[in-house]
């Protein structure tokens, strides 16, 4: 029973000695080692601006669909798309196919005008005679007169009916044909998609007929484009964008937001908002209907201010603080009140001065 105890009580002696030579070994091996250097940057004046991207389409603000107001046959078409017209220009021409029913009623109507015309003139010629012997009053050949005007007048009604629906124009208002189809707006054609020989419907309350060209101006464009609703409150009408176009290198154009949808849209699970945002283009300057454009929306901007990088920053419990160098190899904290970030750099409110050198704590190095 001794001799165990014994045996056991050299067996803890060599651990507690093995484990304090360990630990003497372990403190040489850290005293021996290197210290862990850090690289410093230096607080800077700067702007910082912070802004978001919307995604849309440059459009015109107006494109209006030309459409014919008779039915036919496309006999001329007289634009491509890329011409320039002025509101009354001729776009294209149209053959009437005429209704058979409507033509034959319009045919009879102008048989009948003709037999009435020719009743009226035999009786105004008869009672001119009586009128000249005396046998009548001037009143009474009034009556007479009346009616051969009236019978006139019908007889060019009548005329004109069957020629509007054999021809589409009058005898009496040849500039105002509906077989001429006439742009509406002062623009350019951006699509003519009829040919010759097409079938084409009018616009009436049935249907919206058939389109003729697409006339725009492109001297007023519009930026449309959708913006995520946690930044939609930032926004507001009147506010400066500055549009990319991904089809143009290097593009930088002006554009002034105007419009704000009230209701949001789910796209891929998040809400989207639209906006409009007026493009202001210099003289001369050109852009395509369609083109795809991202806008750098400035939320907000400070100008000639105090910042530093945002990974110099660090936090705690007790807020932001940074490591400002105090002597070699040696720094201390500094909380730090601090304004608008972009994400890379923050503005200093309180904290460090210019010319400081603040530790870069994620990246040590040794020597």
């Amino acid at each position: 029973m001794k001799k165990g105890s014994a045996i056991a009580l050299v067996v803890v002696l060599i651990a507690v000695l093995g484990g304090g030579a360990y630990t003497l070994f372990f403190l040489k091996e850290k005293e021996e080692a290197p210290p862990a250097l850090y690289d410093t940057q230096t607080p800077h004046i700067g702007d910082i601006v912070l802004k978001t991207m919307a995604s849309g389409t440059v459009q015109p603000r107006q494109e209006i669909l030309i459409k014919p107001n008779i039915s036919g046959i496309i006999r001329e078409v007289r634009v491509e798309a890329g011409d320039t017209v002025r509101a009354g220009d001729v776009l294209a021409e149209v053959t009437v196919v005429p209704n058979m029913s409507a033509l034959s009623n319009a045919e009879s109507r102008l048989q009948r005008a003709r037999i009435s015309q020719s009743d009226a003139q035999q009786n105004h010629d008869r009672n001119a005679q009586l009128l000249e012997q005396g046998v009548i009053s001037p009143a009474d050949f009034q009556p007479f007169v009346t009616a051969l005007a009236a019978a006139k007048e019908e007889m060019l009604a009548a005329e004109d009916n069957l020629r509007i629906i054999r021809d589409g124009v009058t005898s009496r208002s040849a500039g105002a044909s509906n077989t001429l189809i006439r742009s509406t707006i002062d623009g350019m054609v951006l699509d003519v998609p009829i040919k010759r020989g097409n079938s084409v419907i009018e616009a009436n309350n049935f249907n919206e007929g058939t389109t003729i060209a697409t006339v725009a101006d492109m001297g007023d464009l519009i930026f449309l484009g959708n913006i995520d609703e946690s930044e939609v409150e930032k926004l507001f009408v009147g506010m400066d964008l500055v549009l990319r176009i991904g089809a143009i290198e290097n593009s930088s154009i002006p554009a002034t937001l105007e419009y704000i949808a009230p209701k949001g849209i789910e796209q891929n699970g998040a809400v989207q908002f639209e906006i409009k945002a007026a493009v202001r283009l210099t003289d001369g300057q050109f852009l395509r209907a369609g083109y795809s454009a991202n806008a750098d929306v400035v939320l907000d901007k400070r100008t000639q201010v105090l910042c530093i990088n945002e990974l110099l920053v660090q936090y705690d419990d007790q807020g932001a603080f940074v490591d400002v160098k105090t002597g070699e190899g040696t720094f201390e904290r500094r909380d730090m009140v601090l304004g608008l970030s972009d994400g890379i750099v923050v503005e200093v409110l309180q904290g460090v001065s210019e010319g400081e050198e603040i530790k870069v704590w994620n990246q040590p190095r040794y020597e």
